[in-house]
């Protein structure tokens, strides 16, 4: 079980408790417009998505993992080279639909932090559509072994989630229903789901 800030006794507990705190901290992002004055694509804006989400549960929140970590059989990208890395992949260009999934499949790839990736990700990605084309990803439309199974895919081709995620786009950029449902979808896809976003106001 992961160090945490709320002395959680078992990996059940900590699951909820880090489902219902940051669920809570990702309707603030967007009721705030926490996101507003952040400069899209960059590193320290998914930083700051991370921090603000899992901040008051991990030490680590907002920090770029100091350890290897790997998905089954995938290894993300190595410590020794994350930080240039990391670099490569912000200096990557965000004009285009396409330039924008390329970038976030190698972010993907670099997975900066011990947990949390997908969802704060996600969320930079968002941010990244909003901000270069006026759109958003309606993630309630995307279904979950579809996008797993793309996302696994997507280092050797970027194909399957390019069209899952050109599929689901919309310009409901500011749509409250929109954004919270999408968090509930993103998620469910890495397996919590015992609290609606809804009900945790």
């Amino acid at each position: 079980m992961l160090e945490n800030k709320i002395n959680a006794q078992s990996s059940a507990e900590l699951a909820r408790e880090e489902e219902r705190i940051s669920k809570q901290k990702a309707m603030a992002l967007f009721e705030q417009d926490m996101l507003a004055d952040k400069k899209a694509g960059t590193l320290d804006t998914l930083m700051f998505i991370h921090k603000t989400l899992f901040g008051d549960i991990y030490y680590f929140a907002g920090q770029v993992r100091t350890v290897n970590i790997a998905k089954g059989s995938f290894r993300f990208a190595p410590v020794m080279y994350l930080d240039q890395s990391l670099k490569t992949v912000e200096q990557m260009p965000q004009n285009t639909f396409d330039e924008i999934v390329a970038k976030y499949v190698e972010m993907n790839v670099c997975h900066p932090f011990r947990e949390g990736n997908g969802r704060a990700t996600r969320i930079w990605l968002d941010h990244i559509f909003k901000t270069e084309l006026k759109m958003v990803i309606d993630w309630s439309m995307i279904d979950k072994e579809d996008y797993l199974l793309a996302m696994e895919r997507s280092p050797i081709r970027s194909t399957e989630i390019s069209v899952l995620l050109k599929n689901s786009l919309t310009d409901k950029t500011e749509d409250r229903e929109v954004f919270m449902k999408g968090i509930d979808t993103s998620y469910y896809y890495e397996g919590y789901t015992a609290f609606d976003i809804s009900e945790l106001r």
